[in-house]
């Protein structure tokens, strides 16, 4: 399984995992809201290298 296949299987349990306590909506909110954080936090040097590189070298 690839790396990215692992973090991404990891958010879907980590969202299941929370929905019953934190309910559906914020739950989504976290799923959604990490990996834009993430993304926002990069200068950006970095997210015009990211949005130029496909998805599968992604992993390299």
């Amino acid at each position: 399984m690839s790396n990215s296949a692992k973090i991404a299987l990891g958010g879907v349990a980590a969202a299941v995992i929370l929905m019953p306590f934190i309910g559906f909506w914020l739950s989504l909110l976290v799923l959604v809201g990490v990996p834009a954080v993430g993304y926002l936090a990069l200068d950006p040097g970095q997210r015009r290298r990211l949005r130029r590189i496909t998805r599968k070298e992604l992993g390299r």
